[in-house]
């Protein structure tokens, strides 16, 4: 008698395809990102992490050497998935302050993401409990938005559109003008974020100030 074919319902036989580490890595950082943002840093589990990503903690501390290392991965890929839609780079058709306002509009996307200040929150909260929390914390984000600013300055003084001395020192001045009073409202007195309308008003205002000053005709 012969043997029936299978069909499309038939099921495939054998073990369930293995997952890659990369992508047990991916699901570990999200299970990561919500606990840590639910339940913070201090009250979340190794052994919460491992059953939130469907692993076993073996697994986890494979992957990852513990929930310090963990916790810099998300920042890290966090802020890597951030860059990567920043566009830092000059429209030379552009006047530069039109340029700038646009630099400083995408560094303040980066800065003033809800996710993103949300982590900055909880590592203000923990940071004495976890010190590592808010080296790694600026390492990897306020460091990485800095250098990214100072890198676009640096080709914009190369072009000789603008000059600095310190393109470094400039990036942080630059950042600091265009986000710090909105980050702290919003992690202080729980303010609402500016909208995107609100942030490319305060990047042509902060351009403006920068290029320009801000010293009227009778200043001395």
């Amino acid at each position: 008698m012969a043997q029936a074919k299978p069909t499309s319902e038939s099921r495939p036989r054998g073990r369930p395809p293995v997952r890659s580490d990369d992508e047990t890595k991916r699901i570990v950082i999200e299970a990561a990102r919500h606990a840590f943002a639910v339940d913070g840093y201090a009250a979340t589990s190794t052994e919460e992490l491992a059953r939130g990503a469907g692993i076993s903690t073996k697994t986890l501390y494979r992957l990852f050497p513990g929930k310090a290392a963990l916790f810099e991965a998300m920042c890290a890929d966090r802020l890597d998935r951030l860059l990567s839609d920043v566009n830092l780079q000059a429209n030379n058709q552009a006047d530069i302050e039109t340029s700038l306002a646009a630099v400083l509009a995408a560094c303040a996307d980066l800065a003033l993401d809800p996710e993103v200040v949300a982590l900055q929150r909880m590592v203000l909260q923990q940071s004495a409990t976890f010190p590592d929390l808010a080296a790694n914390f600026y390492r990897d984000g306020i460091a990485r938005t800095a250098a990214a600013l100072a890198g676009w300055l640096r080709d914009q003084v190369r072009k000789k559109r603008i000059a600095l001395d310190n393109v470094d020192e400039a990036a942080g001045m630059m950042i600091g003008m265009m986000v710090s009073a909105p980050q702290r409202a919003a992690i202080y007195a729980s303010l609402a974020l500016p909208s995107r309308k609100e942030i490319e008003r305060r990047a042509k205002v902060c351009a403006a100030i920068l290029l320009d000053g801000c010293r009227g005709p009778s200043g001395s």
